[in-house]
Parts: structure tokens; C-alpha cells; sequence
């Protein structure tokens, strides 16, 4: 994440977001991406410094873009009762993007938190480079337009969230 478009604001505000939903009591549930060319345990695959589980908080490893893909994600979600959830990370374009449509596919209610998700600029083929800033401005036009029948989403800044004490977002 370290090469990602402003990455130290994106994981202050990511960390700032998970000591929020711990004061409330909410459950922190972490999602890794591992592949080939990322490896588990390796040095570039580990978290932030300013990224830690705490002992109490889930975690989940993935090998496709979506966090829900052959993972135990739903499991743990209706083990906890989640009906919504607050979305952050790394690699808009493809994990958060793919995890929060297959949310709202799921029935879930989504927070996209619209300082705290990030990418790397890329070059296509054709010698465009799509620049991660727009990258991330779309997708948080999506979630803030897109709709869905029964269910809400919606894009909110990392100081915005509002928690209950019940342990869910509201």
C-alpha cells in the first residue's frame, strides 16, 4: 500500500476509522489479499504499522478480488449479526470495488469511507494511464449514486461514521 496515491492520509484515516468502531464496540474484521506475486507472511504483504489487528479482531484471507470469494467473510458477518458494513482499504479498482458490489449483491448495507480506500495509477496498453486519484473519485461517485432495492450505501469520510454503542453503524 506504501506505493498507493496518499497512502499515509488513506491509512491514518483507515486507523482512525477501526479505533472509532472499536470504542463502540463494532467488529473489526481485517481481509488480506494473497497471490503469487503476494505471498502471506511475506514483507510486502504485511499490514501498515499503523494497520494492527488487535487479539479480538477477525481475520480473513482472500485470493480474488471480492472478500466474500471462497472466503469464511459471510460466516463471520452473520456470526456477528452485520447487516452493514463500513468499507476501507486498498486497491480501489479492484478489491474495494469488487467488495462492495458483492455486499450490496449479498444484502448488505454499505459505508464506503470515501478517505479511506486507495490505488496506484496504471498504464494501459494504448498509453492512457488512469490516475489513482479519478480512480478513487469514481468509485466513490458509485456508492454515493448507486442504489439498490432494500438496502442503502452511501460514501463517508472516516470522521463522519456514526456508531452506536450497540455496536453497529447507523
Amino acid at each position: 500500500m506504501a506505493q498507493c496515491w496518499e497512502a499515509q492520509r488513506v491509512i491514518q484515516n483507515a486507523a482512525r476509522a477501526v479505533a472509532r468502531a472499536r470504542e463502540f464496540g463494532v467488529p473489526v474484521i481485517w481481509v488480506q489479499h494473497e497471490a503469487d506475486d503476494l505471498q502471506r507472511d511475506s514483507p510486502s504483504w504485511q499490514l501498515a504499522p499503523e494497520l494492527r489487528p488487535a487479539a479480538n479482531d477477525m481475520r480473513v484471507y482472500k485470493r480474488f478480488a471480492s472478500s466474500f470469494e471462497e472466503t469464511d467473510l459471510e460466516t463471520i458477518l452473520t456470526r456477528f449479526g452485520t447487516t452493514h458494513i463500513i468499507l476501507a482499504g486498498a486497491q480501489t479498482n479492484w478489491c474495494i470495488r469488487a467488495t462492495a458490489y458483492a455486499a450490496l449483491d449479498r444484502g448488505y448495507d454499505l459505508t464506503l469511507l470515501k478517505d479511506a480506500h486507495t490505488t496506484s495509477s496504471m498504464d494501459l496498453e494504448d498509453g492512457t494511464k488512469l490516475e489513482a486519484s479519478a480512480i478513487v473519485t469514481d468509485l466513490n461517485i458509485a456508492m454515493q449514486w448507486l442504489r439498490y432495492p432494500g438496502r442503502f450505501n452511501r460514501v463517508a469520510g472516516a470522521e463522519d461514521i456514526e456508531l452506536s454503542s450497540a455496536g453497529t453503524a447507523q
